[in-house]
């Protein structure tokens, strides 16, 4: 297995090359450096575990979300909703044909739930929509749910289908959403400042206005990560970082470390009826 990276040290007297990335995988590296590794660099990857039932649940409902708002406004409904999730659904991960029928059920409620309060004549600026920046190290790029426009300003919606309802200070210190909101800002040449967490099992909405100190911050905290990246990388250095969210990682099976923290988890244990204890899963 090779390890191989983009990046390369630059000539004498050239310019830096920036450190392409997504805020996903400037966590990865802040989470742990071994996962990163597997992620981004090994040729060939290695092998991944078994598929996340929370995975599919949330795939399924942002897919529904976003063809729901690419529908012709009159066919905007909620029982287009409902069907758009039945097209998007996979049971991949689930436990049985049982359990992924419920929660095939209980995913279109909640997208129903979502629409019914949607006006179809809204029209956000963007559905799964691409957004970018640079600076003078990064080339940031990511992908938002929603970006709404209210008002003069823009807003940065993010669906979340995991069994918590979000914090408001995991609102505010979300890295992702605060390059989101500089990213939308630089690409359409208007303000924004507000991020919100749209948690589609509760139907609850956590938002956070951000001062244009606290997008600075979240800026160098990005830059500082990509620095230590970098390093690492150049370095060979990829310690992992074990922990109880080892359980949850896709190259445990790779990993000694990984192993030694506690058994994986079950591939359905994300399911907010079927894992009692709170934990941090991804999304």
């Amino acid at each position: 297995m090779t390890t191989t990276d983009v990046r390369a040290d630059p000539l004498p007297g050239m310019p830096q090359r920036l450190f392409t990335c997504t805020p996903s995988r400037l966590l990865t590296w802040f989470d742990c450096p071994r996962r990163y590794r597997m992620t981004y660099l090994d040729r060939p990857r290695p092998a991944k575990g078994p598929p996340w039932a929370h995975l599919s649940l949330g795939a399924a409902v942002h897919a529904a979300i976003a063809a729901w708002w690419h529908l012709p406004r009159p066919q905007r409904t909620v029982g287009s909703a409902g069907q758009l999730l039945d097209r998007a659904w996979s049971a991949d991960g689930f436990r049985d044909d049982e359990q992924a029928e419920r929660w095939r059920l209980r995913a279109r409620e909640m997208v129903a739930a979502h629409v019914s309060a949607l006006d179809p004549a809204d029209e956000p600026v963007g559905v799964e929509r691409t957004v970018a920046f640079r600076t003078q190290t990064l080339a940031v790029s990511g992908r938002l749910d929603r970006l709404d426009r209210r008002g003069e300003e823009l807003v940065v919606v993010d669906y979340k289908t995991g069994r918590r309802v979000p914090t408001t200070d995991e609102t505010r210190g979300s890295l992702a959403l605060a390059l989101y909101a500089l990213a939308a800002e630089r690409v359409l040449h208007r303000r924004c400042r507000r991020v919100e967490l749209h948690h589609l099992p509760s139907g609850e909405v956590v938002a956070h206005e951000h001062s244009d100190d606290a997008l600075q911050r979240h800026l160098r905290r990005a830059e500082d990560l990509a620095a230590d990246a970098v390093a690492g990388v150049a370095a060979g250095e990829f310690p992992a970082r074990p922990g109880r969210q080892c359980a949850w990682c896709d190259f445990a099976a790779h990993c000694p470390e990984g192993r030694a923290a506690g058994p994986p988890a079950d591939p359905w244990s994300g399911l907010a009826d079927e894992f009692a204890e709170p934990e941090v899963l991804p999304e």
